[in-house]
């Protein structure tokens, strides 16, 4: 089965949230983002139940509706290798959907899906990925801003996974642990060395 893919998705450091404009205009647009994401949330929903029934329509529009909710997942932890990703995760839901009890779940079944397919292919293209790139920019150059994926591929993928989870997909030490099928205090020291180990890097 072959899906278009989209381009790769900016990435920002972690803990670098960008704060909302304060005044009604922006809270006006962040109502309205929130409405556009749950419209988009039940179309999704709607779609895996459709699909689950059979409806081979339905499963196309699906696999090409997840496509971005899946790429934003899989790029930070596979990096080089996050088309391959994306591709090996919408797979899996092809293959497994019937297997969903409840469509209301599909989001956080697909996040789990997308973060261990995600893993696995890093791990399997690590060969492809230096273990220790060449030295950042220093610190102010303008170039540093193009070189997140390079302070990330001095992470190992299980690192990057905790680091995505928890400071993107907002999910807690105990949620993201079940996830990746490890220990919670795994998780936490990850997610220690992973946040400690980016920000030296990023700011050199």
């Amino acid at each position: 089965m072959i899906v278009a893919m989209t381009g790769p998705v900016p990435h920002r450091p972690p803990d670098a949230v960008a704060r909302p404009a304060a005044g009604p205009r922006a809270e006006g647009r962040t109502v309205g983002a929130s409405a556009t994401a749950d419209a988009r949330r039940e179309r999704g929903v709607a779609l895996a139940r459709a699909a689950r029934g059979g409806d081979t329509i339905a499963m196309n529009d699906l696999l090409d509706h997840l496509i971005p909710y899946v790429s934003a997942i899989c790029a930070p932890i596979a990096l080089s290798s996050r088309q391959d990703a994306v591709q090996e995760t919408l797979v899996v839901v092809f293959r497994k959907l019937r297997g969903l009890q409840e469509p209301a779940a599909l989001y956080g079944w697909v996040r789990a899906i997308a973060a261990r397919e995600a893993v696995r292919v890093a791990r399997r293209d690590a060969r492809d990925i230096p273990a220790e790139p060449a030295d950042l920019p220093a610190p102010g150059d303008p170039q540093l801003a193009a070189d997140i994926d390079d302070v990330l591929a001095r992470l190992s993928p299980e690192h990057r996974a905790v680091l995505v989870l928890r400071d993107v997909e907002g999910l807690d030490e105990q949620e993201a642990a079940a996830l990746l099928g490890v220990p919670e205090g795994t998780v936490k020291s990850r997610l220690h060395r992973a946040r400690a180990g980016f920000r030296r890097m990023w700011t050199g």
